[in-house]
């Protein structure tokens, strides 16, 4: 004799663990996207970077060679390879610091492809890269 009727007790825990598995898998894909545009990002900042270190002029002082950057110079070569990249990176920063080194700060807006009602706005993403000359 059975005293209580087991019947359907299954349908729940399935319901249950197929949803926590769809949230798992849209939060994996989400976040693997992430993690894609970050590194593309960071290329495309490295990339700009050294665009930029390559705006040096050359200087002769004591029979050494020396290689000069500038302000202006560095955001201008920074500049010219976003608009030459495709992509939605924007120029946040570019300097100078030592005449020797170019540092360039891109970001852009990232969207994700599963969860955007969540984050309707995106996130921004940011990156900076240093690069130096090749002739110091």
């Amino acid at each position: 004799m059975r005293l209580r009727d087991d019947s359907g007790s299954l349908l729940p825990l399935v319901i249950g663990y197929g949803a926590l598995t769809a949230v798992l898998m849209v939060t994996t894909i989400d976040l693997a996207s992430l993690n894609m545009a970050q590194r593309g990002l960071d290329a495309v900042a490295e990339a700009a970077a050294l665009a930029a270190a390559d705006t040096f002029t050359l200087s002769v002082a004591d029979g050494e060679p020396r290689a000069v950057l500038t302000a202006p110079g560095v955001a201008m070569g920074a500049a010219a390879l976003l608009e030459a990249t495709p992509g939605q990176a924007v120029l946040v920063a570019s300097d100078t610091p030592d005449g020797t080194s170019a540092v360039v700060t891109v970001q852009m807006i990232w969207h994700p492809p599963l969860f955007s009602i969540v984050i309707p706005d995106g996130v921004t993403l940011r990156s900076t890269a240093i690069a130096r000359t090749a002739i110091g």
